[in-house]
């Protein structure tokens, strides 16, 4: 087969800040998906779209050629509307666990392919597979089962999906272009749509803790990514939200996972609460179902009715222990006063370096390992109260988990100002 362009030509186009062709596009991202384009070459055109941007007709050109890389998913035959959320991701951000049998549990149907954690940030995949039996992999006929049955499935996308972005994905994470916007919207919005959902809500986090985390860059992204979904004719709105702050008081795959069956039973911390219904209520407002209160799930157990029994269809046990760690020290309050602020990022760090996390997408990650706070910005404490709670399986990782939380938590005089964003800072529509 003879190529109809030179990837270098391409390349150099970019570099040299030129727009791309609609052919341009759909043959090089095709071309890299056969082989025909090697990583090298495309880490050269991922820096040159870092550098110098794309229009916004190159990022809806890019995001087609990314979902034509594989197929469609089809969840028309559902009885339910279909609806998703998406999340940039953060620390301590469970939010897909209770979320998703309460929008079942109101009638939605939720089809939540998910991925895993990298670096300090938490994948949900993780988080799910601490529940002992339980799988990440369904057939597309699984995962359909699953929806028609509970409403709810929270799964990894299979190969077929968007193929190309799985490449790219792993490339941008070795050769420093994961925050270019225009790539990491077009990632997260050609899975989106080759989903077939028909709303589709996003939830992009700002703060230390978050994959963006300058406000201005959160928005320009959440702007980009509403686009894209209009543009394809899946109904889009964002939510700006705060990730200064670890989300709860759990950090780590089976603390968080408890933490969420705690939210479930109709307790749990308040800002997974009021989060986890804001972004309840914007699905099914999305889904046409407005005369459902999210909230009442939570207390008359129909959202820890569906949880159950989607994990059990996954092979998980809901009523297992779920695995703890074998070590755990605490860290103390060396002053009395008021919690000022507290580095959502370092909180993220410590946990990854605990083995609640992974450096690389090979590596297993221990499903104990973790943080528990004990106290967050706003809460007055005494010299001596812990602060926080640290678990890992291998003792040796406490220093470095404690060398990343030197100054991460800040004690001021009780009135002094504390730093923290809204919960929710922006929505776009």
């Amino acid at each position: 087969m003879v190529e109809p362009y030179a990837a270098v030509d391409i390349i150099k186009a970019k570099r040299d800040k030129n727009v791309l062709t609609h052919d341009q596009i759909a043959w090089v991202v095709d071309a890299y998906t056969r082989g025909v384009v090697a990583d090298e070459q495309m880490s050269a055109l991922a820096m040159a779209i870092l550098l110098n941007g794309m229009t916004d007709e190159e990022i809806v050109q890019w995001t087609n050629a990314m979902i034509n890389s594989g197929e469609r998913m089809d969840f028309s035959s559902l009885p339910r509307p279909t609806v998703d959320k998406h999340s940039t991701g953060g620390v301590g951000d469970k939010i897909t666990l209770p979320l998703v049998p309460v929008v079942a549990a109101c009638g939605g149907a939720v089809p939540q392919l998910s991925g895993r954690g990298l670096g300090h940030t938490g994948g949900t995949l993780d988080k799910m597979e601490s529940i002992p039996g339980w799988r990440a992999q369904l057939s597309n006929e699984e995962m359909l089962a699953v929806l028609t049955d509970v409403g709810g499935v929270i799964c990894a996308a299979g190969d077929g999906l968007a193929p190309a972005d799985r490449k790219l994905y792993a490339l941008r994470d070795v050769t420093g272009t994961v925050e270019a916007i225009p790539l990491i919207a077009s990632s997260i919005m050609s899975k989106k749509i080759a989903e077939g959902v028909g709303g589709l809500v996003l939830d992009v986090k700002t703060g230390s803790g978050a994959f963006m985390s300058d406000p201005a860059m959160a928005r320009k992204l959440a702007e980009t990514m509403v686009r894209l979904g209009k543009d394809a004719g899946v109904n889009t709105r964002a939510l700006i939200t705060a990730m200064d702050v670890p989300l709860g008081m759990a950090v780590g795959n089976a603390l968080e996972v408890a933490e969420s069956v705690e939210v479930l039973a109709g307790g749990g911390p308040e800002d997974v609460i009021e989060l986890t219904l804001i972004l309840a209520r914007e699905m099914l407002d999305l889904a046409g179902i407005t005369d459902v209160d999210p909230a009442e799930t939570l207390r008359d157990g129909r959202a820890m009715d569906a949880w159950r029994r989607m994990v059990a269809a996954q092979g998980g046990d809901p009523d297992a222990p779920l695995p703890g760690a074998r070590e755990f020290t605490v860290v103390h309050a060396e002053s009395d006063g008021i919690v000022t602020s507290m580095d959502a990022k370092a909180v993220g760090v410590a946990a990854w370096r605990l083995g609640a996390g992974r450096a690389r997408k090979e590596d297993p990650v221990a499903p104990g390992a973790g943080i528990t706070l004990r106290a967050k910005p706003g809460d007055v404490v005494h010299q001596g109260d812990a602060l926080m709670t640290l678990y890992t399986d291998e003792a040796p990782r406490f220093a470095l988990a404690l060398e990343a939380l030197e100054g991460a938590v800040s004690v001021g005089p009780v009135g002094s100002t504390i730093e923290r964003l809204p919960l929710i800072i922006d929505r776009l529509t």
